[in-house]
Parts: C-alpha cells; structure tokens; sequence
C-alpha cells in the first residue's frame, strides 16, 4: 500500500522515503525516525459520501460521482469524487455550476443514514486504537497516539494501520500526524487521497513556513485581507511577524494565530461527549417570502434541534436563529433562555419573535438555521453559535406553544416514543409537511448529525 512509505514533512537530507513504482509489490517500510512528544493524528475520509456511493454503486467505480442537492432548486454539492474533481467541482459549490463543469456526472442526493452507519463503523475503528479520539464531523476525527511507557509503539505505524484497517471497509482516508490538531489537520490535506503525511517533532516550523495563511483554521478571508495588506502572506511571515501588532489587530486570536504559526498549539484532543452546540438547517428550493412559510420552517427545524439535544442528554441555554437571502448574505441573532432547555415547544415562540430581528414579510430567505448551545454550568454564557452581537426580545413576552409544562413534556414524550419504535416520520405535524418538498436534496455535514 501507499502507505507503507509515509511521506516526511521535513525529512533529514537522503531520508525521504520513497514510493515502489505502479504495480511493484511494496518493498519492507523503512526504519522512521524516532518521536518524542505529543502525537496527534488528523483522520480525514476522502470524498466520504461519495466514496459510500461508489462502494455501494459498483458500476459508478471510476467514474465522476456527485453527492448534492438539485442543479434547479438552489442546491449545493456536498461531496464530488476524485473523478469529478479535475473538471473543476468541488464541495459547496453551487449544484448548477457543478452540472455545468461535469455534465456527465453521476448524481445523487445522497443517503445519510448510510453515511452514518460507515461512519460509525469507522469511528470503531478509531477507538480501537486509542480512546482518546474527538470527532469533529461525520468524516474527520483527531486522535492522541502519544508514545506512553507502556506503550511505545510509533504514531505513525498506528496511521498505517489505521488506513488499512479502513480501506478494509471499502473506503479510504488521507492523515496528517504531527505533535498539535494544528499541524495534523493542515499535513492531512497535503497528500489526496489515501495520503500520510507527517510532520515529525522539530520540524513544524520549516513545514508551515511557505504555507499560504489561509490553510490554518481559523483564518478566514477577512482575516487573511488583513494579514495580507500588512504584508503577511505565508505562515513563516505570520511567525515573524510582530506579536504586539497581532494582537492590536486580532485581539486574542493575534497571540493563537501566532503561536500557532510557530509550531506551538497545546489545544487538547477532547472525548467525544464534549458536544458544544446542537443545530439543524434548511436550504429551500424556491425563497420563503410569507411569514407563515418562514415560521412553519422554523418550527421544523426547533423540533429537529429538540429530539437530538433529548437524545444526547443535552439542554442549553443559549437559542440562535440564523437565516441567508437571496443575495446570500447572512444574519443571526441569539437570546440566553432563563433556564436550561431541550423542549421546542417552549422555546419556538421565542424563535418566532427573535426572527422579527432579522427579516421582514417579502424579503426572500433561502436558508433557515436553528441551533442550541450553553451546555455548560448553570450561570455560564457560552459564545455565540452563530457569532451574533444583539439578543432577541425578552422570553417573559412569549407564551409557550403549550403553557401546562406537563402537558408539554407528556406530549413530548410520546411523540419521541413513537418515532423511537417507528421512525422520523412516524409522526409528522403540519409545519413540516409545509416544506417538505422545497428542500435542495442537499446533504449535510453539520456536527450535530453524526451521532
């Protein structure tokens, strides 16, 4: 296997390994020189959903495959195989651009719970190795293989086996291994797909270096307009750059920025039931202009945030509402609850006025998101969910959907038992059946949705 060469970041002179030639038998893996430190692993499948498709889909093997929501209903494409990539498309790009770029492509809408269930699967795996994992979609995971005393073995020999272990499943995956979740995730979009890429302790700062700003998380375009017209376009000249000046800039994240430019990141591999916000979100086909459009959408998707925060043992205080028009241009505001909340009857009311804050009757909304987070301590404001400045109205003004809150938590209940034994669908309410059929198609990687 290709892996059986893990490619060095920064190798010493005369020791990059190398690859066999094509249909060579791979040759006995090279000695890897020692580690010392933290290991951290960046799991990421390649073209997951694509990827289920093609396996589920012999005869779709090879060619372009494309997992997205409808070219005429404003859809979006969520995963293009490795074929379809050459002719340009790529994830999030407009479905009608994709269409246009590979006409000849294979589409589908895709099938999540599919998707879950070989994520899940791989997930095991991960585990398997170490149980110190965090997921972070439904097709990347960071993992802590530390060396310990009691166990030495080398991080990347656990890559390897990693990727064999999944291609076993009839999928693949790229990882980065570095000594932070910086260097590991930027190393593993290094080499697509089925790549390893390791950056061995000491040599991070040469592999950032010439690295364009934009690859590290939490520089976005903004941030970048503003690094470059201070003359600062790679990582090596953000690691050089002026401390005191970052952080005149950028605040707090100036001094992250920096430190991670350098090399340095001690943020922690967390477990998995750290879940900091629960959200669903809906891409309409044709623009919602009439309120009762809007609000019935809303509803829908309160009660999709509802049922996961039960499921998960999870009630927040902290509720977000977030829409984008037609010229996708995006607002969102958020309201603190006064008390702990998983009950979308309660909480929808709410959404209904705090939507006043954002739209009016007659502007088009193409897209409606509702989310929860503030799972933390009782009295503690978690940040925004969706990066918003301004509350909503006050609660005190809004009646919950049911004001008896037995009866709400009865009626609850037993809807959740329903669906339970008999599916989503099982039971559905008249604000969902509203928009069932103005959806794109489009499939989702949201967090909250791979559990």
């Amino acid at each position: 296997m290709k892996e059986e060469f893990p490619q060095t970041a920064a190798p010493a002179p005369g020791n990059r390994p190398s690859r066999p030639p094509a249909g060579e038998a791979p040759a006995r893996p090279l000695p890897l020189e020692p580690w010392e430190g933290s290991a951290i692993l960046l799991v990421d499948l390649d073209a997951f959903f694509a990827s289920v498709e093609q396996l589920d889909h012999p005869a779709w093997r090879g060619k372009p495959v494309i997992v997205g929501g409808d070219a005429d209903k404003h859809g979006v494409v969520s995963t293009a195989s490795y074929e379809a990539r050459p002719y340009g498309v790529r994830s999030a790009m407009p479905s009608s651009t994709a269409r246009r770029l590979c006409p000849d492509a294979i589409w589908t809408h895709g099938r999540f719970d599919r998707y879950r269930e070989v994520s899940n699967a791989i997930m095991a795996i991960l585990r398997s190795e170490t149980p110190h994992v965090q997921q972070v979609s439904i097709d990347e995971a960071f993992l802590d293989v530390t060396p310990t005393v009691v166990n030495r073995e080398h991080p990347v020999r656990v890559a390897q086996r990693i990727q064999r272990r999944v291609e076993e499943l009839g999928v693949t995956c790229s990882i980065g291994a570095g000594t932070s979740k910086t260097i590991a995730k930027i190393a593993s979009d290094m080499d697509k797909p089925r790549g390893l890429t390791v950056v061995y302790p000491g040599s991070e700062r040469d592999f950032l270096a010439p690295l364009p700003v934009r690859v590290m998380s939490g520089i976005g375009a903004s941030a970048e307009e503003k690094l470059k017209s201070r003359g600062i376009r790679t990582l090596g000249q953000l690691a050089d750059a002026d401390l005191r000046m970052l952080e005149r800039v950028f605040g707090k994240l100036g001094r992250v920025m920096h430190v991670r430019a350098n090399g340095g990141d001690d943020a922690p591999v967390e477990q998995d039931d750290a879940v900091k916000s629960v959200s669903n979100e809906m891409t309409f086909a044709t623009d919602l202009t009439r309120r009762e459009d809007v609000e019935a959408a809303i509803a829908t998707m309160a009660a999709k945030v509802g049922r996961r925060l039960r499921r998960k043992g999870l009630r927040g205080r902290t509720l977000a509402l977030r829409v984008k028009f037609d010229d996708l241009s995006v607002r969102s505001v958020q309201r603190q609850l006064p008390r702990p909340s998983d009950d979308e009857l309660a909480y929808t009311p709410l959404l209904y006025a705090m939507v006043d804050e954002v739209w009016r009757p007659g502007t088009p909304l193409r897209l409606i998101g509702v989310g929860m987070s503030g799972f933390s301590e009782e009295g503690v404001v978690q940040e925004s969910l969706f990066d918003v400045a301004e509350a909503a109205p006050s609660a005190d003004d809004v009646e919950p959907v049911v004001r008896d809150e037995r009866k709400r938590r009865g009626l609850i209940e037993a809807t959740d038992l329903v669906k339970d034994r008999f599916g989503e669908a099982a039971v559905r309410f008249g604000h969902e059946l509203r928009n069932e059929e103005n959806t794109t198609g489009s499939s989702s990687k949201n967090p909250a949705d791979y559990k």
